[in-house]
Parts: C-alpha cells; sequence; structure tokens
C-alpha cells in the first residue's frame, strides 16, 4: 500500500446503540460516500453487569471523563442488572441487515459484550468455544451465511479465542492494538487467522483529558493520518453513532479532504491476503492501553 488508508471499524456494543447509533452512522456514511466494518453485539445486552469494574485502576477516572451515563443512557446501564437484558439480535436484525445492504462489511463482535469483555480470561476453551459458537450461529440466523470475521468485545483475545477463529476459518480478525497486520502467536503457537490490530487511539481515550479538546482530537487524528501508513479506527455506535455524532462528521469531512484512502477492513485483508509470505509474526500479549481501563490484547513484535 502506499500512502495513507484508512479503516473505521465501528463497534456494536448494546442494543440502544444498534437501535439509534447504527441507523445514525449509516446515514452519514451514506451521506459522505464511505464504506466501512460494522461488527455487531449479537446476544443480551448486559450491560448493566459492568458494575464489577469498580475495582479496576482507573475505571472510576474514565467514568467521570466520558459521561458514561450520557452517552449509554440509564435504561443501558440497568441492563442484566435491574432488568433483563434486551436480546440485541433478535431485536435489531433489521437494523443489521440494512448495513450489509449498504455495502458495509459486517461481523462479530462478541454474543454478550460483558461476559467476553469481563471474562474471557477465566474461561475454559470449551466455554470459548461456546460462547464464540453463540455468536457464529446468530450472524448466521441473521444474515444467512457464516461470518468472515470478528474483532472481540474489549479486545480481549487469547490462546483459546485464537484456535476458535482458527476453526471457524474466518478470514481475518481484529483484536488488538497494534501497529500494523501480523499473524498472532501466544507462547510458541502461531495461529492462521490474520490479525489486523486497531492503530489509532478511541475517542472514550481521549475524551474529558488535560490538553485534548474536541479541537486538539481533531488534530490528532488528522496529524496521524496525513503522516501516511495504514491506520484502523475502532469508533463506537454509542458515542460517535450518538453523542458525538457531530464531532465524527467533522473528522469525516477532514478526511476526506486529505490525501487519506478510505476502505473497509476486508478490503486491507484482501491486500495482505495477497502476499501472505511477508506477513510477520507477532507476539499477541495482555498489555495496557493508555486512557482505557484494565488489560488487553497487544501486538508484541521482535
Amino acid at each position: 500500500m502506499s500512502g495513507a488508508v484508512l479503516a473505521v471499524k465501528v463497534d456494536v456494543d448494546t442494543d440502544r446503540g444498534t437501535r439509534i447509533g447504527v441507523p445514525n452512522l449509516l446515514a452519514l456514511f451514506r451521506e459522505l460516500g464511505i464504506l466501512a466494518t460494522f461488527l455487531f453485539s449479537l446476544g443480551p445486552d448486559n450491560t448493566g453487569r459492568a458494575i464489577k469494574r469498580v475495582f479496576r485502576p482507573g475505571f472510576f477516572t474514565k467514568v467521570a471523563r466520558t459521561n458514561v451515563v450520557g452517552m449509554y443512557g440509564v435504561r443501558t446501564l440497568l441492563n442484566g442488572v435491574l432488568l433483563p437484558g434486551p436480546h440485541i439480535g433478535r431485536r435489531n436484525e433489521k437494523v443489521m441487515r440494512a448495513a450489509r445492504s449498504a455495502g458495509h462489511e459486517v461481523g462479530i463482535h462478541c454474543y454478550d459484550h460483558i461476559r467476553w469483555q469481563d471474562a474471557l480470561g477465566r474461561m475454559r476453551q470449551t466455554e470459548v468455544v461456546e460462547e464464540f459458537g453463540k455468536a457464529q450461529r446468530e450472524f448466521q440466523r441473521i444474515f444467512g451465511e457464516p461470518a468472515a470475521t470478528a474483532g472481540a468485545a474489549g479486545w480481549q483475545a487469547n490462546g483459546y479465542s485464537l484456535a476458535a477463529y482458527d476453526e471457524a476459518g474466518l478470514r481475518y480478525a481484529s483484536d488488538a492494538r497494534g501497529t500494523h497486520p501480523f499473524l498472532p502467536r501466544v507462547g510458541r503457537q502461531v495461529f492462521r487467522t490474520l490479525q489486523i490490530p486497531t492503530t489509532l487511539p478511541t475517542l472514550d481515550e481521549l475524551l474529558g483529558r488535560p490538553g485534548y479538546s474536541d479541537a486538539q482530537i481533531l488534530d490528532l487524528y488528522l496529524s496521524r493520518l496525513r503522516a501516511g501508513g495504514l491506520h484502523v479506527l475502532t469508533v463506537h455506535a454509542e458515542i460517535e453513532g450518538m453523542s458525538k455524532l457531530p464531532f465524527f462528521r467533522e473528522l469525516l469531512s477532514g478526511v476526506l479532504s486529505a490525501p487519506v484512502r478510505l476502505c473497509r477492513l476486508t478490503d486491507i485483508a484482501e491486500e495482505q491476503l495477497r502476499a501472505r509470505q511477508a506477513i510477520p509474526v507477532c507476539e499477541l500479549a495482555q498489555g495496557q492501553v493508555d486512557g482505557r481501563s484494565g488489560t488487553l490484547a497487544v501486538q508484541r513484535c521482535a
């Protein structure tokens, strides 16, 4: 690839984000002539169970600066605790299919977002296979075909989940934070499914921090893109698709006026897989990312 390339990956975490945020983003992308990759949460919305994260370092700081209640809404924050978690796939399959009909790539984010993000590290291999299998079956039911890609909730991945991807025959995945596409290694095992990591900081990792006004965040993104190279930006239907939609419109307008090629993740995967011998093998490890609480999958190369 030559010049700057940007793929926009939309993580859809909640029922509300699917019902409201996804249609907002579809309208914006249609207006600007942009194609993106949508990764859907397909099972119950148990967002309220995230309250268990209060024991993580940095959790309260992030909640305070990002206005979680305002972004996600009180109803969503009660799902799975005081209110039953609505089944996202059954309630929103028309919205999901509309994304594919508009030419966007669609894939799996997870079945139960909270279960995957908060419990993957404690799951046995059989539990990981079962949880991912639920997402596969719901995706098949909604779209009438198997998923070709997945991007893990909360960037949570390990050897068990990578093995499940290989077994499913995914074309590629986007689970990690890193700098460039790679084949993941955990311990001595190298997995077959290409990883295309998120390379740019997410908006919720920057919001509310000193020195990061909306204008400064916009400049940060555009300066990184003007420097060239391959970039993956993960946005959230609940944030850029709702309360921060005006900001996201401004960002995309700036991108379209710059020498940047916009594409879907599958387009990057196609180019990478044509030259598979050139794809580096890098460790998929557990690490931290500035602005995000807890640990997540990160790319480490020798």
